[in-house]
């Protein structure tokens, strides 16, 4: 079983930046990929980014690419979301995701994704306004 916990989620103005962790606890070797979601207030949860560990790909939404840089600190079991140039569309609540599939399960829509996200973080909630 793994467990997943974030943390660093806050109130932002736009162009600000914050830092999503994600700490994984149980056994390592239930997922192969972790991945980044959100939820904004009143949509559908749409994922964020993707991280292989097999081969260390990282996989970016276009509505984030060139903003947001997720990587993993592996002796520390915790993985991160860097969010840089944040904009007010990004108020969100972020999750993080372990699955044992590869990272197109951060692609489907809603309704599909727990077909495939073996493990939900309970969520942060970041806040971008002025």
């Amino acid at each position: 079983q793994v467990h997943l916990v974030e943390s660093g989620g806050g109130l932002v103005q736009p162009g600000g930046s914050l830092r999503l962790s994600c700490a994984a606890s149980g056994s390592t070797l239930d997922y192969d990929t972790l991945g980044w979601f959100r939820q904004a207030p009143g949509k559908e949860r749409e994922g964020v980014s993707c991280f292989s560990m097999h081969d260390g790909t990282t996989y970016y939404a276009d509505s984030v690419k060139g903003r947001f840089t997720m990587s993993r600190d592996n002796a520390n079991n915790t993985v991160y979301l860097q969010m840089n140039n944040l904009k007010p569309e990004d108020t969100a609540v972020y999750y993080c995701a372990a699955s044992r599939w590869d990272c197109g399960f951060y692609t489907v829509v809603e309704t599909v994704q727990n077909t495939y996200v073996d493990y939900w973080g309970r969520g942060a909630q970041a806040t971008v306004s002025s």
